[in-house]
């Protein structure tokens, strides 16, 4: 992979942070110590997401918390005041828009939590494919402590760890240890000798060796398995394995099998 470079003329913000590994895009937070949620920052994420979205090349996006103390402690509470029957227009619309952009996203995507993820900050992480903490990092959606609601998060979680395990974490509103996350599928992997960001790279190198093609198609029927009926998601799967031997990165993988080597997959 090629050396890190800063992508900021390419439309990085400095409330959002990019910088390419290769084929391997890292989105910063860069909101304050604490990384609040607020609208210049989804603002900001969005238009990131968006560019990065039609990248082909990239075959993997890591989601951190730069700097900050926190991966993000959420929504940034101070907006609140002036927020009742218009708050869908002013914040709940546009931030599920962006919270559906980000796990929309065509490659696989990856949440490096080295500091707490609370709120809206967990509901970020959830809209991940795979998350990634460091050990110690705690997590919650910790909105019904305030009286409030982790929309989105609520359906993200249900369909993550169980509708059982999902009720607790909301009607309590209490934080949850790395291991118990761990336990629950809440996370893939806890880092103990590293930061998070660290272990999320391993695990992006590995994915982004792998066949884009296959993983972009993989992230599409895991995803339809949840929304489609079975005989609809099969004959998606048809499809995808069609585009499978339509492409010379199958091919690519099969000639560099018998010639023990790498294979050097280009996406098509």
């Amino acid at each position: 992979m090629s050396a890190r470079s800063d992508t900021s003329q390419a439309g990085s913000n400095p409330l959002v942070t990019v910088v390419l590994n290769g084929t391997i895009a890292e989105v910063g937070i860069n909101n304050g110590p604490i990384n609040l949620v607020n609208k210049e920052m989804l603002r900001a994420l969005n238009d990131v997401l968006t560019e990065l979205g039609a990248r082909t090349e990239i075959c993997c996006l890591i989601l951190h918390g730069g700097h900050a103390r926190a991966f993000c402690a959420g929504s940034d509470i101070k907006e609140f005041a002036h927020l009742r029957k218009d708050a869908s227009e002013h914040k709940i619309l546009f931030e599920d828009m962006v919270l559906r952009r980000l796990a929309r996203m065509p490659m696989p995507t990856i949440a490096a939590i080295d500091g707490p993820a609370l709120g809206g900050g967990l509901e970020l992480a959830l809209a991940c494919d795979l998350r990634v903490p460091r050990r110690g990092v705690v997590m919650g959606l910790t909105e019904s402590r305030l009286g409030g609601l982790a929309g989105s998060g609520s359906v993200r979680l249900t369909r993550l760890i169980g509708p059982a395990r999902a009720k607790q974490m909301l009607f309590t509103g209490e934080i949850v240890a790395d291991d118990q996350a761990l336990a629950w599928g809440l996370v893939n992997r806890v880092v103990t000798d590293e930061s998070a960001l660290d272990g999320a790279r391993e695990l992006a190198a590995t994915i982004a060796s792998r066949g884009p093609v296959s993983n972009r198609l993989a992230k599409e029927l895991v995803d339809a398995a949840q929304d489609l009926p079975l005989d609809a998601g099969l004959s998606m799967s048809t499809t995808a394995q069609q585009k499978i031997f339509d492409s010379n990165d199958l091919h690519e993988g099969v000639s560099a099998f018998f010639a023990k080597r790498q294979p050097e997959f280009k996406g098509r």
